[in-house]
Order: structure tokens, then C-alpha cells, then sequence
């Protein structure tokens, strides 16, 4: 007999949250507001009741969620370079296993760090709200 821990719906809220914060603070860095929006109908790191079916033990939400938090970590890095291509890699290459999409090379971020501009982004969580 084989005992397996089914992930929590906990783990599936911060997968939710790290792809979110992927859509708000780290591609804005990288790519226009129109090519976001190309993203989100491509379903660029789109998830479905099947892609938590795909990782619904612990071990496999945890493999999930570590892959996005060191993707983004890498991608927040200031001094971004070529040493942390195969980490970047490799990580992509769990959450394709995983059946995300993530169409992305490391060049595709090391060549746009350089063209980071400073416009404000649609996809970028506001600063502060006021509720009138």
C-alpha cells in the first residue's frame, strides 16, 4: 500500500499567486502591455482543474511552486547574467513536465533587461487605491 499526500488548496492558491505576480511585477519588466496581453491568450502559465490533477500530491505542488518562485527570483535579480541560465532551464523545463506553458528562453528575458523602460504597465498592481 502506497500512501500519497494530496495538495492542499492552500498550494493551489500561491501557485495562483506566484503566476499573478509573474503577470504584474516581472513581465511588465520585460515586455510590452500588448505582448502580456498576447500571453494571457496564449495561456502563458494558464492553470486548469487538469494542471492541478497533474500535480495534486505535495510533492508535486511544491515542485511547482519552487520552480516559479526561482524563475522569478532570477528574473528580479538586478544583475542578471548568463550564470543563471541553466537554473533558469531547468526550472522551465519542471514546469513544462508539469504541462504549464512557459514559452520563454533565458535570452528572451538577459537581451530585454537592457530594454526595460520606465512606462507605467496596465498589468502592473497599482501603488495605492482610493475607494471613492
Amino acid at each position: 500500500m502506497k500512501i500519497v499526500f494530496a495538495s492542499t488548496p492552500e498550494q493551489e492558491e500561491e501557485i495562483r499567486n506566484l503566476i499573478q505576480k509573474m503577470y504584474s511585477t516581472i513581465f511588465p519588466i520585460y515586455f510590452p502591455d500588448e505582448d502580456i496581453k498576447e500571453f494571457e491568450q496564449l495561456n502563458v502559465l494558464h492553470t486548469s482543474t487538469r494542471h492541478f490533477e497533474y500535480f495534486g500530491t505535495l510533492k508535486e505542488a511544491y515542485q511547482v511552486i519552487v520552480s516559479l518562485q526561482i524563475i522569478t527570483c532570477i528574473l528580479e535579480t538586478e544583475n542578471l547574467g548568463e550564470r543563471y541560465e541553466k537554473i533558469f532551464d531547468k526550472n522551465v523545463s519542471i514546469l513544462h513536465d508539469f504541462g504549464l506553458s512557459f514559452p520563454f528562453t533565458f535570452s528572451n528575458f538577459y537581451q530585454g533587461k537592457g530594454m526595460k523602460n520606465d512606462m507605467f504597465s496596465m498589468y502592473t498592481k497599482a501603488a495605492n487605491e482610493l475607494l471613492i
